[in-house]
């Protein structure tokens, strides 16, 4: 068997046992995503629609590669010509859906960056209604108001309060705090909008990185599925030994 046949078999083997791998991985991811910007959906609003896109893609992408994985198996072995042509149809969609993602992700982190003060600073003026929401997302991050605590100042839950920020504003070991100002040793003084922004960027770029990675995976796969079909179509046009 032709030496450029056995590496594109073995590479194209291998591509379909990262596949399976690979949905795995992307799922999870996908899954982490909109874990992370359902938790905060309250603070991104409007905009976070634009980011659970990707996410979206990423998780159908992910369905996709366990049922081509097995696809790209048997035509590989069997090296029939529909079957490559088939699996080179898929991994090239693939390809293009994942260079999409990586795109619309660079798109609409700008758009996080843009417009999460001012869905923050909504929802933290509102608080008193609705505490859950801010309660888990001051203690998680361990911050308190948007910008720092002084955010909390102009909101109708200070003013009602005799002067005080919630409890969930106070430090994990600070069991006598009580939000009072003159407590300040005992509060997280930090806003939680970078650090919100922060961990909603590291999730995304994440994310950009495992789908670049797969992307230049398959890039390899589209070029081992051409040796194989040219290959095997010289061979099966050329001229066949005769022996007496």
């Amino acid at each position: 068997m032709d030496c450029g046949i056995i590496t594109s078999k073995t590479v194209l083997l291998f591509i379909s046992l990262v596949f399976w791998a690979a949905g795995a991985g992307l799922a999870y991811v996908g899954a982490q995503i909109l874990n992370s910007f359902g938790t905060y959906d309250s603070f991104v609003q409007d905009e976070h629609q634009y980011v659970l896109i990707p996410a979206v893609v990423i998780i159908c992408i992910s369905i996709l590669m366990f049922a081509f994985g097995l696809l790209g198996c048997c035509a590989t072995i069997r090296e029939s010509k529909v079957g490559l042509s088939f699996f080179f149809l898929i991994i090239m969609v693939m390809f293009a859906a994942e260079v999409a993602v990586l795109v619309l992700s660079l798109i609409y982190q700008g758009k996080i960056n843009g417009q999460l003060e001012n869905s923050m600073t909504n929802t933290f003026s509102k608080y008193g209604s609705d505490t859950s929401t801010v309660d888990n997302l001051q203690t998680q991050l361990q911050c308190c108001g948007v910008s720092n605590y002084t955010s909390w100042f102009n909101t109708t839950w200070y003013q009602s309060h005799n002067g005080t920020v919630p409890k969930s504003c106070c430090k994990n070991n600070s069991i006598s705090c009580t939000g009072r100002l003159d407590q300040l040793n005992m509060l997280n003084l930090e806003g939680c909008e970078v650090k919100l922004e922060n961990l909603l960027m590291h999730v995304l770029r994440y994310a950009m990185l495992v789908v670049l990675g797969f992307a230049i995976v398959k890039f390899f796969g589209m070029l081992s599925v051409c040796v194989i079909a040219c290959k095997s179509g010289g061979r099966r046009s050329g001229y066949q030994p005769i022996y007496a």
